[in-house]
């Protein structure tokens, strides 16, 4: 699949994420909602204010998803277009 630019994401509508997996080493599995598939890599993320959280490996697998993105019961959630930018897409 062509990974449509953000620009025209937005434009568009909201990309949602309707399936989240925890994977190891702290990345996710995503599906968003128009057929595309991608990891995340939450590494990054995790030395910063609330995510700090998930480094905890049985709190960062209780992912799940609300509404229309990515969040844990802890308090951290992600804005979709920033998870979609972020993943890696599989081919």
């Amino acid at each position: 699949m062509k990974r449509h630019s953000l620009l025209n994401l937005l434009n568009s509508k909201t990309l949602c994420t309707p399936e989240v997996i925890p994977a190891n080493n702290y990345t996710l599995l995503i599906t968003f909602d128009n057929g595309e598939q991608g990891t995340l890599d939450m590494k990054p993320h995790l030395n910063f204010g609330i995510f700090k959280r998930l480094k905890d490996s049985q709190t960062f697998k209780q992912v799940h998803v609300s509404f229309d993105t990515i969040a844990w019961d802890v308090g951290p959630d992600f804005d979709p277009a920033f998870v979609y930018s972020h993943c890696s897409l599989c081919s």
